[in-house]
């Protein structure tokens, strides 16, 4: 009787150390949600730039690596050092942080328009990530000169 009672609560500690052990893989998965999606109406046909957070609320990190839109088949993702700009294969997003796109820093660029955007049009692109699935986004086309409030 004590041999089972023993193995009895052996089995249960494993059990319960093995839930509580997926119940952290849960914890340690990214949780993203994009805010404050906008596109400065293009000058040009030539190309355009979108700007955004991604918020991660969740344990685990994660990368931005890329986006697609009809928009445009050349989209690429640029970080701002200084002023040189240059183009990078992914963006980080930290465990319970976030990833700021904004003018003067990281940014999405849009080679090649299809059409041009106007004032008042969506775009819609959708966003890949290394390990989150991926997000698609309704980024309104503002004026020009838009400056988002702080």
């Amino acid at each position: 009787m004590n041999r089972r009672t023993t193995l009895a609560a052996a089995l249960a500690l494993t059990a319960g150390l093995a839930l509580a052990g997926c119940n952290g893989d849960a914890d340690a998965a990214p949780h993203l949600k994009v805010s404050g999606a906008y596109m400065p109406q293009p000058v040009t046909q030539d190309m355009a730039g979108a700007f955004f957070t991604i918020k991660n609320s969740g344990g685990g990190t994660d990368k931005l690596t890329s986006v697609t839109s009809s928009l445009s088949k050349d989209i690429s993702i640029h970080t701002t050092n200084g002023s040189k700009m240059e183009q990078v294969n992914s963006l980080a997003i930290p465990a319970n942080g976030e990833l700021r796109l904004a003018r003067g820093g990281n940014h999405l660029m849009f080679m090649g328009l299809k059409n041009k955007p106007v004032e008042g049009d969506k775009v819609t692109i959708e966003l890949h990530f290394a390990t989150a699935k991926p997000i698609t986004v309704e980024v309104p086309v503002k004026a020009v000169n838009y400056e988002p409030k702080k």
